[in-house]
């Protein structure tokens, strides 16, 4: 019986000493799996950054590319006007001038539903954003009274400066003499 007792006392493992280990066990699983899922969602935040990024990065490179484009098109525009300012007076039912003025038309209404539009310079102040002074006449100072090439907008960026006449402040001497 003795032998029997002692078997016991040396089979017998305590309660705690089994369910501490576990517990430890679990803890570390837990922090573990906490760690993971942290990890995880970092990651998952990360990529959508770099999506939103790359997306960002594309459309500005289209953007850039388009207005390099649109700005080398511009002037075969500025050539088609000057075409039609000078065109015969006689000429005006002739087809190939009407046939003309649909390519200018058309050629504008394409470069506007891209989203460029034209600086509005005549009658306005200077605006040495959107303006380059290219020579300066009698007229009201710091006023636009004239444009030698119209400049253009893409959407909110400049595509190309209106190169204009600003007034210099001294009255027209014909205004004057009246």
């Amino acid at each position: 019986m003795i032998s029997e007792m002692n078997e016991e006392e040396n089979n017998a493992v305590p309660e705690a000493d089994e369910n501490a280990p576990e517990e430890t066990n679990v803890n570390d699983h837990q922090k573990k799996a906490e760690e993971y899922l942290a990890n995880w969602q970092r990651t998952q935040a990360d990529f959508m950054n770099y999506k939103r990024r790359t997306e960002q990065e594309r459309k500005e490179f289209l953007l850039s590319a388009n207005a390099e484009l649109l700005r080398k098109v511009l002037p075969v525009l500025d050539d088609l006007e000057r075409a039609l300012e000078h065109a015969p007076e006689d000429g005006q039912g002739q087809e190939w001038l009407e046939g003309t003025r649909l390519v200018a038309k058309k050629f504008r209404s394409t470069l506007e539903s891209v989203g460029v539009k034209p600086v509005l310079s005549l009658g306005m102040a200077f605006d040495p954003t959107v303006h380059e002074a290219v020579h300066q006449d009698r007229g009201p100072e710091g006023t636009v009274i004239g444009e030698f090439q119209k400049g253009y907008m893409l959407h909110d960026k400049l595509l190309r400066p209106a190169r204009v006449i600003v007034g210099n402040g001294e009255e027209d001497t014909k205004e004057e003499k009246e």
